[in-house]
């Protein structure tokens, strides 16, 4: 997201995820004015994205999550279209767990974060050193149970991101 008067958002995914990217624009397609194009990135690779307008209805996200100019997670609801939709972006499989890519958040969001998936939904999770950064991790048999959750909303070109748990 960026803000100036008002929020804009961009929407932007490899290639390889297209699908997904017209998936978002559907339900975006009300603030944008340009559908998603096709553009090259660094060291050939190619993303698929599309900009919403800037627009009012944006801007208190912006300031709820871009809080002094930084990124961080405030409290919040998660339902399960939005666990859905944090997999298919930020997700990863890692034999039978599940990993969500979470390192350019601070120590603090991403205990936030933690708690989010824990209280809301009883799913256990941790933190997991990740290089120099950490990530979430989410346990094997919260991991079925988030499959179970997300299923209904999960587009099925980006299965791959949860292991082959049995729901």
């Amino acid at each position: 997201m960026r803000c100036k008067t008002n929020a804009l958002l961009e929407i932007n995914h490899s290639i390889h995820q297209r699908s997904y990217v017209d998936w978002k624009f559907s339900h975006l397609a009300d603030l944008v004015t340009t559908p998603p194009k096709q553009r090259a990135g660094n060291g050939g690779r190619v993303a698929y994205r599309f900009v919403t307008r800037s627009a009012p209805a944006l801007t208190p996200y912006y300031r709820r999550f871009y809080a002094e100019g930084r990124k961080r997670v405030p409290k919040l609801e998660l339902d399960s279209l939005a666990l859905a939709v944090w997999l298919m972006d930020d997700g990863c499989r890692s034999r039978n767990a599940v990993y969500l890519n979470t390192q350019q958040f601070d120590e603090q969001s991403q205990k936030i974060m933690l708690a989010l998936l824990r209280e809301q939904w009883g799913l256990e999770a941790t933190l997991n050193r990740d290089k120099s950064y950490y990530r979430i991790r989410i346990s094997v048999a919260a991991t079925k149970r988030l499959a179970r959750l997300i299923m209904p909303h999960l587009l099925p070109e980006l299965r791959y991101k949860l292991p082959q748990v049995t729901p």
